[in-house]
């Protein structure tokens, strides 16, 4: 199991749903960065949901097959 992170000193700030804001700090992200914000939280979510600890292991199931012309 992983070690506990410790966050006591990661910057926070309080929002609300009505509140308007400037996000173009997260626009200016890639689309990895985005990912990479969330991915804890979408592991919990998949826990809450399917009571699964670990990343969804890859399907077996769904293939796709490419053909090269040579």
């Amino acid at each position: 199991m992983d070690e506990p992170v410790d966050r006591s000193r990661y910057p926070t700030r309080l929002g609300r749903l009505h509140d308007v804001e400037d996000e173009s700090h997260v626009l200016a992200l890639s689309a990895a960065e985005r990912l990479e914000m969330v991915w804890r939280l979408t592991l919990d979510a998949w826990g809450f949901k399917d009571g699964m600890s670990e990343e969804p292991r890859m399907r077996r199931d769904v293939v796709h097959t490419e053909r090269r012309n040579i």
